[in-house]
């Protein structure tokens, strides 16, 4: 199985500037590629292949006083940008016939200086290495720190370079993992847990655990207005109004990082403790059309639940049978429609009449 391993980057002034033209340069090559392509479908002649692309907007480009300054960055960031430009129409062709899974895709567009998130790959090819003092050595950028959270379980095939629009940088590593090692790091064990998601309670688990909701975006809201309401006051294309607009992609980030960070450990944790872990099926997009759409998306129910099924797959854990997992998840929400707070019920007025609820039973205390 391949993984992604991401960490944080803090590259020098110089090292921002080179990594800025390498965006750059890549960015060309794509728009460039996705060009060609429009123009040969204009024209109705048939697209052009990669061997050709490459040779026309890489070799030829270089040797031009237009495009001479792509020889100023690694020759494998322009290729992997190409690569891109090429994966990017494979997918939308394939959306149009109904070969790939999700909602349909757009054809590939042109790339922008102000998009929020600017990459670029360096492959084997490029000879990237990790030096001994833990820098990341690229090539034409420089050693580059890193701040290593983990250790890395394998050797790298390929990094990728990342700006968010936090101003933040990136280095993500792809990793080959290994299986047996994989095996290894979680305890057997017999248990099965059904998993019962919502909004009250983030997860209600088949024996009754329950996982308050973190509603990170809800706690937020208050800092968010307020750094928003600042972006609005600064004039449009001054030096302020770039600083106010990054403090309010950082406090977004704020949030999205939580979430993650939330979505991993708990997720971590039902796997280290059950060999069995279902989870019901939701409708997040048609759920997300309603009123609790802002609760919902704050949740994160889809991403938890891919977190799950690749740990599940990593690490050796099995999902039950269709049976198993209605009859796990049935139980869960048993315990959670069950819980009721003891004591007398609360009168509740309702227009000018004063009612009294019907009492709340238990799964198993249903009156005869």
């Amino acid at each position: 199985m391949q993984l992604r391993y991401r960490f944080r980057l803090y590259p020098q002034p110089g090292q921002r500037i080179a990594l800025a033209r390498a965006f750059g340069c890549a960015r060309v090559v794509f728009n460039d590629a996705v060009r060609a392509r429009e123009d040969a479908r204009r024209a109705g002649r048939s697209f052009p292949k990669a061997a050709e692309l490459s040779k026309k907007l890489i070799t030829q480009a270089k040797q031009t006083a237009e495009r001479a300054w792509l020889g100023e960055v690694s020759a494998v960031v322009l290729q992997q940008s190409l690569r891109d430009a090429e994966s990017a129409y494979r997918n939308f062709f394939a959306s149009l016939k109904r070969e790939r899974k999700g909602s349909r895709i757009g054809a590939p567009r042109f790339k922008s200086r102000k998009d929020a998130r600017q990459s670029i790959r360096f492959t084997a090819n490029a000879r990237w290495s990790i030096t001994p003092a833990g820098r990341l050595n690229l090539p034409k950028i420089g050693e580059v720190r890193v701040k290593w959270s983990r250790i890395l379980p394998a050797v790298p095939t390929s990094v990728t370079v990342i700006k968010d629009g936090a101003g933040r940088y990136f280095a993500s590593f792809v990793i080959d993992t290994d299986p047996a090692a994989d095996l290894e790091r979680m305890p057997a064990t017999d248990a099965s847990v059904g998993i019962d998601l919502g909004l009250t309670h983030f997860a209600v688990l088949s024996d009754g655990t329950k996982i308050d909701s973190p509603r990170f975006l809800r706690r937020a809201e208050k800092k968010l207005k307020k750094t928003q309401r600042e972006l609005s006051r600064k004039q449009k294309g001054s030096r302020n109004r770039e600083k106010a607009r990054r403090k309010v992609a950082r406090a977004h980030a704020q949030v999205v990082d939580a979430r993650r960070e939330f979505h991993h450990q708990l997720s971590t944790k039902l796997i280290r403790e059950n060999q069995a872990v279902a989870v019901e099926d939701l409708a997040v997009k048609g759920l997300a059309r309603t009123r609790l759409a802002k609760s919902i998306h704050d949740a994160g129910w889809s991403k938890f639940a891919q977190m799950l099924a690749y740990k599940a797959a990593r690490y050796g854990r099995t999902a039950p049978s269709e049976q198993a997992r209605i009859a796990l998840l049935q139980e869960g929400e048993q315990v959670k429609n069950g819980s009721c707070a003891p004591g007398p019920p609360r009168r509740r007025r309702t227009g000018s009449r004063c009612t009294r609820p019907a009492p709340c039973y238990g799964p198993r205390s249903v009156p005869n």
